[in-house]
């Protein structure tokens, strides 16, 4: 059976403590936490016993390191993570404001993170995800997601999007003009509901996955809602599923980790319910953590939850 792969950024997030402080301001951080989108959604899939495998630069560094150790350690196949001696591993610096809402500051492009070459022979995979804030984070690194995803795509994996927009990396570009190549080939599509609308030119979620079903091959939208749960919708029907309450302490990953355990889910031959519920319960499980992939993730605390 094939894994679950990815393509993206591999960065260490260094965060504010608390909320309300200021990046330009004189005070504490915590971390360097290991980071990035795909590495996040990686060690999830890893954590919840299925193979994953990762494509992506770091550099011969401590911070480097600590990605290593982590998604290594934690199953994610590295063999085709570059480690460089000519670059220093990407940091994110992030601070959360009292409203919840969060501001980055990236250091990506230049660095390692976006070095990383499609493979000359590929993995064996099931799945392929790919991650809207990979493709912002520099042109020609978004070529080659592209290129490695077509690539996936011919020899029969299944390509899944999540848009996960990030305003610090546009530059001012057009968000469909990034994500249109994507959704001329994937299945899943894992939007939040303003991402959706961006997409798809719908302010209701129903009318922009229907959009969507007409104008793509995708099978499946899972609209992530966060403490209102998540909507399915597929060619026949949709459903909900809520959020499951837990102690807020961490947004950050929680949607990486939801995108993760829902393709689990499909890769294990779950009903489309059980898969959303998964997903509801891993994204849940990383946001009461600080940090963003250090939920206590596995089949068994998802069970838990969910059961």
């Amino acid at each position: 059976m094939g894994g679950i792969w990815i393509m993206g950024e591999l960065l260490v997030e260094v965060m504010r403590p608390r909320p309300g402080i200021l990046l330009r301001e004189i005070g504490e951080f915590r971390g360097p936490f290991p980071s990035g989108a795909p590495a996040i959604f990686s060690d999830t899939v890893a954590r919840l016993g299925q193979p994953a495998g990762i494509i992506g630069g770091v550099g011969r560094d401590d911070f480097g390191r600590c990605l290593l150790d982590r998604l290594g350690g934690d199953g994610v196949d590295c063999t085709y993570v570059l480690e460089a001696d000519d670059g220093a591993t990407a940091v994110a610096f992030v601070t959360y404001y009292a409203d919840g809402s969060r501001q980055f500051i990236y250091h990506i492009d230049g660095t390692p993170a976006v070095w990383a070459t499609s493979p000359a022979e590929l993995p064996d995979a099931a799945w392929f995800h790919v991650m809207g804030c990979s493709l912002m984070a520099s042109e020609p690194f978004r070529q080659r997601i592209l290129e490695t995803m077509k690539r996936f795509h011919e020899s029969g994996a299944q390509i899944s999007f999540d848009p996960n927009i990030r305003t610090e990396l546009l530059h001012g570009r057009d968000v469909l003009e990034i994500a249109e190549p994507v959704l001329e080939t994937c299945t899943v599509l894992l939007p939040g509901t303003a991402e959706l609308a961006l997409l798809s030119g719908e302010s209701d979620a129903a009318a922009g996955a229907a959009r969507l079903f007409a104008t793509t091959p995708l099978q499946i939208v899972v609209v992530k809602q966060g403490s209102q749960g998540c909507t399915v919708f597929t060619r026949d029907g949709s459903f909900a599923v809520p959020a499951y309450p837990v102690d807020e302490v961490d947004p950050t990953g929680a949607g990486d980790c939801f995108d993760a355990a829902f393709l689990c889910g499909l890769l294990e031959g779950q009903p489309l319910e059980r898969c959303a519920q998964m997903a509801a319960a891993a994204g849940a499980l990383n946001a009461a953590a600080f940090g963003p992939m250090e939920g206590d993730i596995s089949p068994a605390t998802l069970a838990a939850l969910i059961d």
